[in-house]
């Protein structure tokens, strides 16, 4: 929305900024799917399960007073151990303020030490990465001694976790090294493959990248394919972490090598078992003689360039790429033997169309086991959600007192400070939203994608220690976890379900409340309507929404056009 307040007429503006209250909110009833219990006292046990696709698994119960059941942690007596995790990453967990699993990670561990490739779809802050982190370190570290064997081949086991974005990427390795052995020492080594810089870990037992890094670093350490089938050979356990993103979209080519990376290395390896021990197993030899190199080995595939700018794509030489289309991603997987184990993870998986992610690993992954969070693409109870509707001569204001109240209701009792975070749909919007906060004396930091990686990094560090107004466009919506944002604000409505989810998701983290307030225009006035109402029926929020592409069709029909190619529900904030 076109904003036509000069700056200068804010700076008459004071706010205050102290005055702590503590913040109260109400929780909603919900009425959850009650599936049998996601955590088992055994791997036995989960195995007896392991037909049924785990689903929605955050209880229902309520109290005498009809106050909700905890919706994070998962039962009193349900631990690390039950879960058969080993003692000592129990009391790393436990010395890092994870003494108990959430109900994400009750459910999705004893899935992913089944072995079985595990499809993770559970709202944000619901403990994802610990969730796909833990039963990895166990699987590893429990075999430690005999993989750094000096008679065996170095890394016989390296698990791989691909992200969409370098802050990401770091995030997932400093929470890995966090936990540490009796002698102080991570567990496991885990490094990060960013930039051009390779790795500077020596022998890392968990790889963090993302696709076009990785890529470029699988091309870079061996022209001859000898260093990187190896490496190849060597990967047992592949993430993708935010894998609606890394499914879809500019990414989609990257992780399509990868894949075909990674299952042509499994059939080879299922075809030389099968031949050394004499097998005349038509599934596993003569079914895959049709198969071509070509067709398994991704080299035809076109790299993108899909980082921002941050990373750029190596040429591999004498290659002529061709492109293929989404259809040729979706073949059915031939039986062979597995050798690698795949877990995707994303806090927003639609399933409505077969492009959707979703859908998408659906056909790629039939038999994988889904773990489903009871709040995934809905609201949660822990959340407040408040809506106020601006026209051209109100928005500024309501901004400010927007501002103004998350500093009065949400401040830290005990600290002081409150974290706040305001989202905006484009960079100029985001900038024009940051000079109006300055103008009226209020400090904040910014984070887009037109601020340096190194300057970005520097702003969200600054943010989690100190706290204050981080404005920002939906770059940070993703994936950042910053435990202690009480205040989300949307300065410009969202313009899809997928970044709606991820925005409210920032807040209400880890158990703890939080504050949405929405501030939407006549445009999205009825897009907002259908949200509330999802809300109040307890129905998923993309239900309100169109999907992403359509949804620009209706705006544009609207006369609500776009800027450098990013949609908005309401008209760009100038600065």
């Amino acid at each position: 929305m076109l904003l036509q307040r000069s700056i200068s007429a804010l700076n008459t503006c004071r706010i205050s900024l102290h005055s702590p209250r503590i913040f109260s909110f109400s929780a909603t009833n919900l009425s959850l799917l009650s599936l049998p219990p996601p955590y088992f006292s055994s791997l036995s046990n989960y195995r007896q399960l392991k037909s049924h696709k785990l689903r929605g698994f955050a209880t229902n119960a309520a109290d005498e007073n009809g106050s909700a059941a905890d919706t994070f942690l998962a039962e009193e007596g349900v631990s690390w151990t039950s879960l058969g995790v080993s003692d000592s990453i129990s009391r790393a967990l436990a010395n890092v303020g994870l003494p108990r699993p959430s109900l994400v990670q009750a459910a999705c561990v004893p899935a992913i030490l089944s072995g079985d490739d595990v499809v993770v779809a559970a709202e944000t802050g619901s403990g994802k990465t610990h969730g796909y982190l833990v039963p990895i370190i166990h699987k590893v570290y429990s075999n430690l001694d005999a993989l750094h064997d000096p008679k065996l081949k170095k890394h016989q086991h390296v698990s791989l976790v691909l992200c969409p974005n370098v802050m990401l990427c770091e995030q997932v390795v400093r929470m890995a090294n966090s936990l540490l052995d009796g002698a102080g020492e991570p567990l496991l080594k885990a490094a990060a493959v960013c930039g051009r810089q390779g790795l500077i870990v020596k022998d890392p037992d968990i790889i963090v990248s993302t696709p076009v890094a990785l890529l470029n670093y699988l091309y870079a350490i061996d022209p001859e394919r000898c260093k990187r089938t190896d490496f190849i050979r060597g990967v047992k356990y592949v993430v993708f972490d935010e894998a609606d993103l890394l499914l879809c979209g500019s990414f989609q080519n990257q992780v399509i090598r990868l894949i075909n990376m990674l299952r042509f290395d499994e059939k080879q390896l299922s075809r030389f078992k099968d031949v050394d021990a004499g097998s005349q197993d038509p599934l596993s030899v003569s079914a895959d003689a049709s198969d071509t190199e070509e067709e398994d080995f991704p080299e035809d595939f076109d790299l993108e360039e899909a980082e921002d700018g941050d990373e750029k794509s190596i040429d591999e030489p004498n290659i002529e790429p061709r492109k293929r289309t989404w259809k040729d991603w979706m073949r059915v997987r031939k039986i062979y033997a597995r050798s690698k184990q795949y877990i995707f993870v994303a806090a927003t998986l639609p399933l409505n169309g077969k492009r959707t992610a979703g859908g998408t690993l659906k056909r790629m992954f039939p038999e994988a086991n889904w773990v489903n969070g009871s709040y995934l693409h809905h609201h949660n109870p822990r959340l407040e959600q408040k809506w106020i509707e601006v026209n051209v001569d109100t928005q500024v204001d309501v901004l400010i007192n927007a501002v103004k109240n998350g500093y009065k209701t949400n401040t830290d009792s005990a600290s002081g400070v409150v974290w706040t975070m305001v989202f905006a749909n484009t960079v100029e919007a985001a900038e024009a939203v940051a000079n109006i906060l300055v103008g009226a004396g209020i400090r904040c930091v910014r984070y887009h994608r037109d601020i340096s990686l190194e300057e970005r990094t520097e702003n969200l560090v600054d943010f989690q220690q100190n706290g204050g107004v981080f404005v920002c466009t939906d770059a940070a919506a993703r994936g950042l976890d910053v435990p202690n944002v009480s205040h989300v604000i949307q300065a410009e409505f969202a313009s899809s379900a997928v970044d709606f989810l991820h925005r409210v998701g920032r807040t209400a983290r880890a158990g703890q409340p939080g504050l949405v307030t929405s501030l939407y225009t006549e445009s999205n006035r009825e897009l907002v309507a259908s949200v509330r109402q999802a809300e109040k029926l307890s129905m998923p929020v993309e239900k309100a929404f169109s999907r992403k592409r359509s949804f620009r069709k209706k705006l544009k029909k609207r006369g609500l056009g776009q800027r450098d190619g990013a949609s908005s529900a309401s008209r760009p904030i100038p600065a």
